[in-house]
C-alpha cells in the first residue's frame, strides 16, 4: 500500500510540475514575440537599419563605453535621385538596402547602423586610432562594388563619408561628433574617399548634429 501511495504521490507531483510549466512556456513564447515586435519596430522597414529613436541613444551609450575607440560616420549616397529616375524606384530601394547591408557588415556585430532619412546613414563602431584610415579605405572599396539589380544588370554606386573620433574632436558628445562627421562628409562630397573630421569641422553651427536646413534638424538640444 505504501508503494502505491508513493507512486501516486510522484505522479501527482509530475502532473503539477507539468501544469506549472505550461503557463511558463506560454509567457516565454509571449516574451519572444514581444521582443521580436519591439526589434522590428525599431528598424527601418526598407533597409533594416535602426530608426532614429533607436540609434540616437545607442550611439551615445556606445561612445560612453568605448571612448576614443568609438568612430562616428555620416554616409550619403551620391546622386541617389538618378537611380530612381534612370532605373526606377525599385533599383533605388535596392541601392539603399544593399548600402545598409554593406555598412552593417563593415561595422561588425557590435556596431550600430541607423538610417537618418532618405539616402543618408549614420554608423558607429569600434576602430582603434591606428587603424582608422585602413578601415575607412576598406569601407570605401566595399561600397564602390557594383550592385546587381537582377537580369545581369549592375549599377555603380558611390557613397560620401565623413568620420569623427572623440580624441580628434575633443568631445564624447554624440551631437558634436555627428556634426563634425556631417560637415566632413560634405567637405569631401564626390571625392571617392572618406574624410576624417577635425575640430574645425565640429565648430560649424548645427542643430541635432546637422547643418541647419538638413534632414533631422527639426528639434534638439542645440536648437535653443
Amino acid at each position: 500500500m505504501t508503494s502505491v501511495r508513493v507512486a501516486l504521490s510522484s505522479a501527482t507531483v509530475a502532473a503539477a510540475l507539468t501544469a506549472a510549466a505550461i503557463p511558463a512556456a506560454g509567457w516565454a513564447a509571449h516574451s519572444v514575440v514581444w521582443h521580436r515586435r519591439l526589434a522590428k519596430a525599431s528598424h527601418d522597414k526598407l533597409t533594416g537599419a535602426l530608426r532614429r529613436e533607436a540609434w540616437e541613444p545607442r550611439i551615445q551609450r556606445f561612445i560612453d563605453r568605448y571612448g576614443n575607440n568609438a568612430l562616428v560616420l555620416v554616409c550619403d549616397v551620391d546622386h541617389f535621385k538618378d537611380f530612381n529616375s534612370d532605373f526606377g524606384h525599385h533599383v533605388g530601394d535596392l541601392v539603399l538596402k544593399d548600402t545598409a547591408a554593406r555598412l552593417t557588415a563593415w561595422a561588425g556585430r557590435h556596431g550600430i547602423v541607423g538610417r537618418m532619412g532618405g539616402d543618408e546613414f549614420v554608423v558607429c563602431t569600434w576602430v582603434g586610432a591606428g587603424r582608422r584610415t585602413i578601415r575607412l579605405d576598406q569601407l570605401c572599396r566595399a561600397l564602390r562594388e557594383p550592385i546587381d539589380t537582377g537580369n545581369g544588370q549592375f549599377v555603380d554606386v558611390a557613397v560620401s563619408i565623413g568620420a569623427a573620433a572623440p580624441d580628434v574632436i575633443g568631445s564624447r558628445d554624440r551631437w558634436c561628433l555627428q556634426r563634425a562627421a556631417d560637415v566632413a562628409m560634405y567637405a569631401g562630397k564626390h571625392s571617392g574617399h572618406a574624410v576624417q573630421a577635425t575640430r574645425a569641422h565640429a565648430d560649424v553651427v548645427s542643430i541635432n548634429g546637422r547643418r541647419p536646413g538638413r534632414n533631422g534638424t527639426h528639434a534638439g538640444p542645440e536648437a535653443a
